[in-house]
């Protein structure tokens, strides 16, 4: 059992690590190049914590149903709800106030926010409830998470998305997704176990899976070049060769990740390993200093 079970069992049913996701909402502002408009980024940050307050509400509904299967999984059985340190009753009462408190935000935004942030939440209950057993398509729904945060970050701001953009985000998100599949099928394997815990996935899925996520990766990488050489980079970036960098430090960010998890060493969560992995904060700090020079 981790030395934290025990501890602070609601802020750990709340996975405030995972509001890391939801720093997607600021890049419609960063790529718009609108950081210092102070109305724009105070409706990015009212979107950051309405997606966070609503992915929690969430986390607590998911764990709350899976609790009997949580207890017999290796590693989900010391989720507080699962381990009994929260009671079903509080994970209720919690659930209900951080929905409320993250739909209050979206009607204080625009409407298309709310209308985003619902998709959101009914995406994720299907998700939880039926889609993550179905392989193939659990991933595209994962990607599909990832880049409603951006699509709501551009509704809260009315900052229009380009093409380029959703594109590239499409690709990396899923590559991200299978890359986690990826892990937690070496871990199943490494277990002896014949497949992921609850998910329609099989050990000998592997190979394909290792296919299917640098490719996706690769792509995204290739979408970036595409827009690089487009017009609409010159009218935001002074120097916008430099940005032809950032090509090199995402290629090696997406094989170093797929290394790692061809060992078996990656995390079962992506961004957890990222925002704790040195390699990855280092390229993370490369590209924003090549985004600000160039620009």
């Amino acid at each position: 059992m981790p030395a934290t079970s025990g501890r602070f069992p609601l802020a750990r049913a709340l996975r405030i690590h995972q509001w890391l996701k939801n720093l997607l909402v600021f890049v419609p502002l960063v790529a718009a190049h609108e950081v210092l408009s102070g109305e724009a980024f105070l409706a990015s940050l009212l979107a950051f914590f309405a997606f966070s307050f609503t992915a929690s509400a969430l986390y607590l509904v998911n764990d709350l149903a899976d609790r009997d299967a949580d207890r017999r999984h290796p590693t989900k059985r010391n989720r507080p709800i699962a381990a009994g340190e929260l009671t079903p009753r509080a994970a209720i009462a919690w659930s209900a106030i951080l929905l409320l408190a993250g739909f209050a935000l979206a009607v204080a935004l625009a409407g298309a926010f709310l209308g985003v942030l619902t998709l959101y939440a009914v995406s994720s209950l299907a998700y939880s409830a039926l889609l993550k057993h179905r392989e193939i398509l659990d991933v595209l729904v994962l990607a599909g998470l990832y880049t409603l945060r951006i699509l709501g970050g551009g509704a809260a701001t009315g900052i229009p998305l380009s093409f380029w953009l959703l594109t590239f985000s499409i690709f990396l998100f899923f590559g991200l997704a299978v890359l986690k599949r990826h892990a937690e099928l070496q871990s199943s394997l490494a277990e002896g176990e014949e497949g992921a815990w609850g998910r329609g996935y099989r050990v000998d899925d592997v190979p394909l899976l290792l296919a299917l996520g640098p490719a996706s990766g690769f792509l995204a990488v290739l979408v970036l070049a595409l827009y690089l050489n487009s017009a609409e980079v010159t009218v935001l970036y002074a120097q916008p060769g430099l940005l032809w960098l950032l090509c090199p430090l995402l290629l090696f960010w997406i094989s170093r990740c797929w290394f790692v998890s061809h060992r078996g060493e990656m995390h079962e969560d992506p961004v957890v390993f990222a925002a704790t992995d040195r390699a990855s904060l280092a390229v993370a700090a490369a590209g924003l200093v090549v985004l600000w020079v160039a620009a």
